[in-house]
């Protein structure tokens, strides 16, 4: 029979959590059911792992991607059957087109139960295997731990992936399980030469060319090379739209994003011969829209991929400079920015004002705000350093759960001193609120600001690029009024503090109790309605 390491016998269950923990994964957010209680009861009789509840299975794997964009770190979440995976699948998809290493452990009925078709029975390995980039089904106690291996290796293999492991409740209860030490994850890949000297002598070329950099592409530390790139070769820099976690504020290059509107985004790129992807796909629109094209820069540029996603994005640059014989240069200084009334209503430059002005030195913040949060291009090139978190896959209701899960990987990396900053539009804040209970119950520096214009406003623009006039069934199905959403008091339910604000000016005195308040706090910021 298979024995721990102290040489007692162990169960499926003890020999994965013992491969977790050899393979460096000591965070495990949970929604557990009954399928998964030996597992459960392995976790608790094995010190190593860190348990930290979710009450929904789409907060669960939001706070694993938020725990892995800041530690660089997989942890493991832990959900019940098909139905489970399923809750938290908008988020694990976020979390893929975040590039984040998860390792997913999810339960299932036990195998000769299957059969039978019980009302919880799913297809489980299809829910897995449409949605994670690694799967498998344990088939065996005594195979756990090398799929436990397997699993964490595939979630750290080069900048991170989403893995999934499907446990049946017989292959954890079952004795004869056998632990395994899993590899070291690969690298990312190693740049390919030829493409290295294609996009110099395309810059070289004398014609328009953009770089658009993607997540490993824009860590703090390439800024100066950037701005060397940048100054010999004339490109211009932008950000893609996918960028997972990017350095922002002062002494940080201002790295413009490729514009949501599609409009927009084809006249900002429409200039450009060449276009210069690093570790990030072609710039298209979220969606097709009549009379407009999928591929927002010009049809007729040349497009060169000087890194893949999975390529070592800094041996690129790197590379890259040494042909084109660039030295790094300091990070240029950005022009002044106009500041904007800071008093009366809240309106969006004005909102993005105060919370620059406020923000302090390396605070993590989590951007969902989008409609409103247009105002922080302009000023947080001059806020204090910190590091910007976004909702990369489009599925909304990543706002909330990120932040926690940013919030415990600081903690987890001994930085408790950061604090969280929430951006949070105040529709998809319902889908995932539950996530202020788990702030809450750890005790996290996390200070959600509510954007609260009680719309989907989003759809409102959306609606207009169609050539429509909402009527009243349109507003009604985009309105978030009849009946209005308390969301101080749904916060003071989940145990967050909370206050709402009006004005400029409360919302400065609001923000700076919220930054100073121990543990979590939202603030409710009421912008004027439309219409």
């Amino acid at each position: 029979m298979a024995q721990d390491q102290t040489g007692q016998p162990q169960t499926g269950a003890e020999a994965l959590v013992h491969t977790l923990i050899a393979g460096g994964v000591d965070t495990c957010f949970a929604n557990p059911g009954t399928s998964e209680m030996h597992f459960v009861a392995a976790l608790d009789r094995i010190p190593g792992i860190r348990c930290v509840l979710g009450l929904q299975e789409n907060v669960v794997t939001g706070m694993a991607d938020g725990y892995f964009r800041v530690t660089g770190r997989p942890a493991a979440t832990l959900l019940h059957c098909g139905p489970g995976y399923a809750n938290g699948i908008a988020n694990l998809h976020n979390a893929r087109r975040a590039g984040s290493g998860i390792v997913n452990i999810v339960g299932d009925h036990a195998v000769a139960h299957v059969a039978h078709d019980s009302p919880l029975t799913a297809d489980v390995d299809a829910l897995v295997g449409a949605t994670a980039e690694w799967h498998a089904f344990s088939t065996a106690p005594e195979r756990i731990g090398i799929d436990a291996a397997r699993a964490i290796e595939a979630a750290g293999d080069g900048y991170g992936q989403v893995a999934a492991l499907v446990l049946p409740a017989d292959i954890s209860w079952s004795a004869g399980g056998v632990s395994a030490r899993p590899a070291v994850p690969r690298p990312p890949r190693v740049p390919d030469p030829a493409m290295i000297g294609r996009t110099a002598r395309a810059l070289r070329s004398g014609r328009r060319a953009v770089i658009i950099l993607g997540t490993p592409a824009v860590a703090a530390d390439l800024h100066p090379l950037l701005a060397g790139l940048a100054a010999a070769t004339g490109a211009t820099l932008m950000g893609s739209s996918t960028i997972a976690r990017q350095p922002r504020g002062r002494g940080r290059l201002v790295l413009p994003a490729v514009p949501y509107p599609v409009d927009d985004a084809i006249a900002r790129l429409d200039p450009f011969d060449v276009v210069v992807l690093v570790n990030c796909p072609p710039p298209i629109g979220f969606f097709l829209y009549p009379g407009r094209r999928s591929l927002l820069h010009r049809p007729d540029a040349d497009v060169l991929v000087l890194s893949r996603a999975d390529q070592d994005a800094a041996a690129a640059l790197h590379a890259l400079a040494s042909e084109l014989g660039v030295a790094p240069l300091p990070v240029p200084a950005p022009p002044a920015a106009p500041v904007p009334e800071l008093s009366g209503p809240i309106t969006p430059a004005g909102f993005a004002a105060v919370v620059a002005e406020a923000l302090p030195a390396e605070a993590i913040v989590v951007n969902e705000a989008i409609t409103l949060g247009g105002g922080f291009a302009a000023v947080m090139p001059h806020a204090a350093p910190c590091d910007w978190l976004t909702v990369t896959g489009g599925a909304i209701g990543g706002g909330l759960p990120l932040a926690t899960g940013a919030a415990i990987g600081a903690r987890a990396d001994g930085r408790s001193d950061r604090r969280v900053v929430t951006l949070q539009a105040d529709g998809s804040a319902a889908y995932t609120i539950q996530a202020l209970w788990t702030q809450a119950r750890e005790s996290l520096p996390v200070t959600t600001l509510l954007l609260n214009n009680r719309a989907y406003a989003i759809l409102l623009g959306e609606y207009a690029k169609v050539g429509a006039e909402p009527g009243p069934t349109a507003r009604d199905m985009m309105s978030l009024d009849r009946p209005a959403i308390d969301w101080s008091a749904i916060a003071r339910g989940f145990g967050v503090a909370a206050e709402a604000v009006a004005t400029l000016e409360d919302l400065a005195a609001a923000l700076k109790r919220a930054l100073s308040h121990p543990g979590p706090m939202l603030v409710d910021v009421r912008f004027p309605q439309e219409g």
